[in-house]
């Protein structure tokens, strides 16, 4: 059998589906994102203007350069302090526990809160191994300690790792003279009670207040 040399066409068509492949296998990390919206992501990423695209090349080696941890809160940051942090017209007295800084942008949004926060990145779980020490709550507790907080707001997420990071935190920090307070968890607006799952008809109903 003829061995045929590859042409210049053949290389030229072979170099970029291994890097499309690479750029697919790194997308495919990120959370949310499955094999398939990978792959159409790097197709558009190769197909858009190259200015645009390094753009976003160049956004995301900014993040990593220049933004790190807020020094009092733990959110995101481009400084020691947060924006919120160092903004003076939030109340210093309350603060609000979140796992994720995503959970405390969405709060932001929503217009809600005007306190302080604070992110715990994570959870307590036992079986995986992660206590309290790894999402350091000890920086919270100093800092309620050290402060003048009147009420923590804990709004750790609705599963049974937010639930027992809620009951740990509680018995922590009412020691120190503070009132600990959970947000409310319940039926959204314009839902069907009869299409509720179990966990959210039970915090609804744990959660029910007077009328009138």
């Amino acid at each position: 059998m003829l061995e045929t040399t590859p042409t210049k066409h053949t290389r030229a068509n072979s170099q970029p589906q291994g890097l499309v492949a690479r750029l697919s296998r790194e997308l495919v990390r990120l959370p949310g994102i499955g094999q398939k919206t990978a792959q159409r992501l790097a197709f558009h990423l190769m197909k858009t203007d190259k200015e645009e695209a390094l753009r976003l090349a160049d956004a995301i080696r900014d993040v990593k350069e220049g933004v790190s941890f807020c020094t009092q809160c733990r959110n995101i940051a481009e400084g020691p302090l947060c924006e919120i942090c160092l903004d003076p017209k939030r109340d210093t007295t309350t603060i609000l526990v979140v796992e994720e800084p995503s959970t405390l942008h969405a709060i932001e949004q929503s217009r809600a809160f005007r306190g302080l926060y604070h992110v715990l990145y994570g959870a307590l779980s036992p079986l995986d191994g992660i206590g309290p020490a790894d999402i350091r709550t000890h920086d919270l507790e100093n800092r309620v300690q050290n402060g003048e907080f009147k009420e923590v707001i804990v709004a750790t997420n609705p599963t049974i790792e937010g639930e027992a990071t809620a009951i740990y935190l509680t018995k922590r920090l009412k020691p120190l003279g503070v009132k600990v307070s959970r947000i409310a968890y319940g039926i959204p607006v314009g839902m069907d009670i009869e299409y509720a799952d179990e966990v959210t008809l039970l915090k609804s109903i744990e959660g029910r207040r007077d009328l009138g």
